[in-house]
């Protein structure tokens, strides 16, 4: 890996941080901000599990009503869309770092999947997809005669 060079750059409350691993975050810091600046969708955090006989794919999205989500599944590819809207205000907003507006995320799962039997539940946060995987799919134990 080569050398980082920390120019310029300091913590909040003045001190310089020091050229060491861990603090390149701290750089790329203001690039958050670049799917709001280009006016475009942000992509939400997510994972994506497989079990024995479904695809589970949790997406990170605080402060979003289950009306203003979109999922569409063609073949393997998930789609998951919408909009976290803009909170009303009566004060001043003195900063915001919190992304507003449109979202996308995007998954081509790994396998077949059975398209009719997705399920989607939005709970604490984290909307939670499950896709199966269709019975061909799924690992059979087979008995030695």
């Amino acid at each position: 890996m080569g050398t980082f060079h920390c120019v310029g750059c300091f913590r909040p409350g003045g001190r310089q941080l020091r050229p060491e691993r861990g603090h390149l975050l701290f750089e790329l810091e203001p690039w958050r901000q670049l799917p709001r600046l280009l006016e475009e969708a942000f992509t939400p955090l997510a994972d994506v599990e497989e079990t024995d006989d479904a695809y589970l794919v949790e997406v990170e999205l605080p402060g979003i009503k289950k009306d203003d989500i979109d999922i569409q599944i063609t073949g393997r590819r998930l789609q998951v869309s919408g909009e976290r809207k803009e909170k009303e205000r009566v004060g001043i907003l003195r900063r915001r770092e919190r992304v507003v507006g449109q979202f996308h995320y995007e998954v081509l799962l790994p396998g077949d999947v059975e398209e009719d039997a997705v399920e989607a539940n939005l709970d604490n946060g984290v909307l939670t997809v499950r896709v199966p995987k269709p019975a061909s799919a799924r690992p059979r134990r087979i008995q030695v005669r």
